[in-house]
C-alpha cells in the first residue's frame, strides 16, 4: 500500500532554480554559460562581514541566540531605520530570521489562517504564492500590467473581493518596478479601512536608481515589514533576514520562532553586525548594477526587445517577448542551449500571462552582460 504524500507539498517548482540547475549542468560539461537567470549579487559578502565572521569563529561559542536574534544586531537594524528612513522602530519589534524566506513563513502563519485570502500582484515572486498554498491560505492574484506599473492598486484590490492580506513588494521581483509614494499611501489607507494585513517585502531596498524606496513604516505601524541581508548586503548564502513585526503579532511570532527555527544562524548574525559599516563597498555594487542596467536598457531594444517594464530598482528587467514567442519557457531553454545565456521565463512569475515575458537579471559583472547582449544579437538574428 502506497504511503501518503501530503498535498501541502504539491506546489509548483520555482522554475528559475530549474533553469539554474540546467545552466550549471551545462557549465559542468564544459559549456560557457552567462548567468542572467538568478537574482543573486555577483559578489560575495563585503570584506568587513568576512572579517567579523573570522573573528567570531575564534572567540564565540556560536550557541543558540534568543529566538528573535542577537540584541546587538537588532539595535543596528533599529539605527538603520532611524538613519535611512527617519523612523524610530523599537528594538523589541525587530525579529531576525533564517533568510527572508523564513520570515515569509513566520509572517504568514502568524497573520493568516487556513482559508484566508491574501492578494499579491501578478507578475510577482512565485514563492509568495507557493508558501501560501502550502499553508492552505488562498493566494489571490492581482493582474497588474504596464498601466499599473505591474504593482497593486486600490482598483485592483477592490476588484479582488474580500481580502485578509496583501503582499506588496517595492521594488519588485521580477519587474523591478516601485510603487509611487501617493499610491503606497492610498493602498495603506485602503488596507486600514478594510482590515487587510499588509505584508511589505522590502528586500531590494538600497538597490534603486531614481529615488529611494518607501518603507511601509512611513505610513503605518500595522504592516509586517520583511527585509534581508541577501540583496543589498550581498549575503545570500548566509541565510539571514529580518522582520519588523506589529505589536499584535509579537508573541505569536516569538512562539513560532522558538518552535520552528529556535534561532537564526549565530555566525551569520555575528558577521552581519559589521554589514552596516560596509556601505561604501555595497554602494559600489549598486553602481555596478546601474551600469549593467544601462547596458541592457540600451542593448535590448536594439535586439527588438523594446517592451520593457520600468526598472526602478532591484536588478531585473522584465521584457515582453510576445512578438518573438508564445512560450517563454521553451524560449529560455533554447536561449540557454543555443546561445549559452541563462534567463528566467515569465511563467515563473505570472502563470496566466507569463508565457509572453522573460526576466533578465543583471546582478553579475558588467562584462558578462555585454557578452550576453552580443550572443543574443547573433541568436535572435
Amino acid at each position: 500500500m502506497a504511503l501518503k504524500v501530503a498535498r501541502r507539498g504539491r506546489i509548483p517548482a520555482f522554475i528559475v532554480m530549474d533553469m539554474l540547475r540546467e545552466a550549471n549542468e551545462r557549465a559542468a560539461a564544459g559549456e560557457n554559460i552567462v548567468h542572467l537567470e538568478i537574482g543573486q549579487p555577483g559578489t560575495g559578502a563585503p570584506r568587513g562581514v568576512i572579517e567579523a565572521a573570522k573573528a567570531a569563529l575564534d572567540v564565540d561559542r556560536l550557541a543558540y541566540t534568543d529566538a528573535f536574534g542577537l540584541p546587538e544586531l537588532r539595535q543596528k537594524i533599529a539605527r538603520h531605520y532611524r538613519q535611512k528612513y527617519g523612523r524610530n522602530v523599537p528594538v523589541e519589534r525587530i525579529v531576525l530570521t533564517t533568510g527572508s524566506s523564513a520570515a515569509f513563513v513566520l509572517g504568514f502563519i502568524a497573520s493568516f489562517d487556513a482559508g484566508d485570502r491574501v492578494a499579491l500582484a501578478e507578475p510577482g515572486y512565485p514563492c509568495y504564492k507557493n508558501i501560501l498554498q502550502a499553508l492552505d491560505i488562498e493566494p489571490v492574484g492581482l493582474p497588474a500590467g504596464p498601466a499599473e506599473r505591474f504593482q497593486p492598486t486600490v482598483a485592483l484590490l477592490e476588484a479582488a473581493g474580500p481580502l485578509d492580506g496583501l503582499i506588496l513588494a517595492s521594488p519588485s521581483n521580477p519587474t523591478g518596478t516601485m510603487v509611487e509614494t501617493a499610491v503606497f499611501a492610498e493602498i495603506v489607507d485602503y488596507c486600514r479601512r478594510h482590515g487587510i494585513r499588509l505584508v511589505s517585502d522590502e528586500i531590494y531596498h538600497g538597490i534603486t536608481y531614481e529615488r529611494p524606496g518607501d518603507t511601509a513604516l512611513a505610513f503605518t505601524d500595522d504592516a509586517l515589514v520583511i527585509n534581508s541581508f541577501s540583496k543589498y548586503f550581498a549575503m545570500t548564502g548566509w541565510r539571514l533576514g529580518w522582520m519588523v513585526v506589529p505589536e499584535d503579532l509579537l508573541r505569536a511570532t516569538e512562539c513560532l520562532c522558538q518552535n520552528l527555527y529556535i534561532s537564526p544562524p549565530t555566525l551569520s548574525q555575528r558577521a552581519a553586525i559589521a554589514a552596516f559599516e560596509c556601505t561604501a563597498e555595497l554602494d559600489g555594487n549598486v553602481a555596478r548594477y546601474a551600469r549593467n542596467r544601462a547596458l541592457l536598457l540600451d542593448g535590448l531594444p536594439k535586439l527588438g526587445l523594446d517592451r520593457l517594464a520600468p526598472s526602478d530598482g532591484a536588478f531585473y528587467i522584465y521584457a515582453d517577448v510576445r512578438h518573438v514567442t508564445n512560450d517563454s519557457h521553451d524560449f529560455c531553454r533554447r536561449m540557454l542551449a543555443e546561445a549559452g545565456v541563462a534567463t528566467a521565463p515569465g511563467i515563473d512569475f505570472d502563470p496566466a500571462r507569463g508565457a509572453a515575458f522573460v526576466r533578465f537579471s543583471f546582478a553579475g559583472n558588467t562584462e558578462d552582460v555585454a557578452i550576453a547582449l552580443g550572443r543574443l544579437h547573433d541568436w535572435l538574428r
